[in-house]
C-alpha cells in the first residue's frame, strides 16, 4: 500500500475506526492544494519528500 491508499483510507474510515496514520503523513498531504490531494504521484512525492527529511 502506497502513501496515496494510506492516506484515503484514514481519510474515509468510520468515525469509530482507530485506524490512525503518521502526523508526517497527514501533513505532507495536506500541504499539498485539494485537487493535487487526489492525485496518486503528488501524494507519493509529497510523502516521499518527508520520509527523505527524516533520514
Amino acid at each position: 500500500m502506497d502513501a496515496f491508499d494510506r492516506f484515503w483510507q484514514w481519510a474515509n474510515k468510520p468515525l469509530e475506526s482507530h485506524l490512525t496514520i503518521p502526523v508526517e503523513l497527514c501533513q505532507a498531504v495536506m500541504e499539498l492544494a485539494p485537487d493535487d490531494r487526489r492525485d496518486r504521484g503528488a501524494v507519493n512525492q509529497a510523502a516521499a519528500r518527508v520520509l527523505d527529511q527524516e533520514r
